[in-house]
């Protein structure tokens, strides 16, 4: 499955289609699958507690080898995996549709991202909306779902 050469398509920062919808106050990276804004997806993202535990995070990404992955923490108690797959190519396995899918990123992309865990980045006014349209979906859905 992993290779040192992979033409498979992937997010690029001066990709034509605007895949990246934002980065919300919890980290959490929302993209645009293949830049369609009807697909979209909520990946966890690194979170840190610490200025320490962030420069580890980045220097175990920066040297994951073609085969490796890293496991990292993320918002909410929840875990982000990368995964090298390829020279330049780095993906995310993706849960929410039910079958795993890998989101497919190179490293600079992929670094910007992770770069957002810094305990003084701060998301943008609009992408503030991001995680309240998460919370405001919550809301509409049952507490506990209904017994037969």
């Amino acid at each position: 499955m992993f290779s040192e050469l992979s033409l498979a398509p992937r997010y690029r920062l001066d990709d034509e289609s605007p895949w990246l919808k934002g980065i919300d106050p919890l980290r959490r990276y929302w993209i645009c699958v293949n830049g369609d804004q009807r697909a979209m997806r909520v990946l966890p993202g690194l979170s840190t507690q610490s200025i320490e535990a962030f420069k580890q995070a980045i220097w175990g990404f920066r040297s994951l080898a073609i085969g490796q992955e890293l496991t990292l923490p993320a918002g909410m108690g929840d875990r982000i995996t990368l995964y090298c797959v390829a020279e330049n190519c780095y993906a995310i396995a993706d849960n929410s549709t039910g079958a795993e899918v890998w989101h497919l990123f190179d490293a600079e992309s992929l670094e910007s991202l992770l770069l957002t865990a810094h305990p003084d980045w701060q998301c943008a006014p609009e992408h503030l909306n991001l995680g309240r349209s998460l919370l405001t979906a919550a809301w509409g859905q049952p507490a506990v779902p209904k017994a037969a």
